[in-house]
């Protein structure tokens, strides 16, 4: 679970929850947030949802809508997608797995472990336009393995905190 407050009532999210608000379409962009969220708030503790300021390499919409669900942050503006924080140095296959949430006077910024939790095919299959439907079945699957990884590691296991430089 996933504890976030609200005028400081505690709401907790599970990752069904969060996958009946975006839908099934990329339940491992949703899994991403969560696990990203579940570091995020270990690391910050407890946060007002209203208060945290989301800026990620990550585009997908599964990501998105994990993050409007629990914080809010799109729709009160405080979610960005910014391209600059793309590792590229960590080649194609975790370069955008990148986030980087703020509360108050606090920042923490986490990138994917490289752990095999995303794999080189599911990187190159869902970059293809043309892809056949047997590509999007073999997709589909690809989609759900990563996702059953993902929530299958700990909070820490998933995604590692980056040391930000001193100010």
């Amino acid at each position: 679970m996933l504890t976030v407050l609200e005028s400081g009532t505690p709401i907790e999210f599970s990752f069904p929850d969060l996958m009946k608000y975006h839908g099934p379409h990329f339940p491992g962009g949703v899994a991403h947030a969560y696990c990203a969220l579940r570091h995020a708030v270990a690391v910050l503790g407890p946060v007002e949802r209203r208060e945290v300021t989301v800026r990620t390499a990550f585009p997908g919409p599964g990501g998105r809508d994990a993050i409007e669900m629990v914080l809010r942050a799109v729709t009160g503006d405080r979610f960005v997608v910014a391209p600059e924080l793309t590792a590229t140095e960590r080649g194609t296959t975790l370069a955008r797995y990148v986030w980087e949430f703020r509360y108050r006077d606090r920042t923490v910024l986490l990138r994917l472990r490289d752990a095999g939790f995303v794999t080189d095919e599911f990187i190159e299959l869902g970059a293809r336009r043309d892809r056949a439907p047997a590509d999007e079945q073999r997709l589909t699957v690809l989609k759900q393995e990563m996702t059953d990884r993902l929530l299958a590691g700990p909070v820490g296991e998933v995604y590692e905190e980056v040391p930000q430089p001193t100010r």
